[in-house]
């Protein structure tokens, strides 16, 4: 009966040799999609793989929600709190 340790050793291995002979076969691997990409002229963008364009769409700035009455500046209600009004009631600062 084998013991535990035993079977890790095994177990680390198996797992080298899986990874050694995944390297030797991971370059023919690679030649042949290429040579098919080419046979067919298939592209990156076919396959879904290409690189994505970013959104040219600029989001428009949000509407202020709160305003300090004393010096007028607003705030959206996303992101941190300004201190003027971080921890109080923000019912008082709505703007209606």
């Amino acid at each position: 009966m084998s013991t535990y340790k035993q079977i890790q050793d095994q177990i680390k291995q198996l797992q080298q040799q899986a990874e050694e002979l995944r390297k030797k076969e991971l370059g023919n691997a690679i030649s042949q999609v290429k040579s098919i990409m080419a046979e067919f002229g298939i592209t990156f963008a076919d396959l879904g793989m290409g690189s994505k364009k970013k959104s040219t769409r600029t989001r428009a700035p949000l509407a202020p929600k709160y305003r300090n009455p004393s010096t007028g500046e607003t705030w959206s209600g996303r992101g941190k709190a300004p201190k003027w009004i971080d921890q109080k009631n923000k019912e008082k600062y709505l703007i209606k």
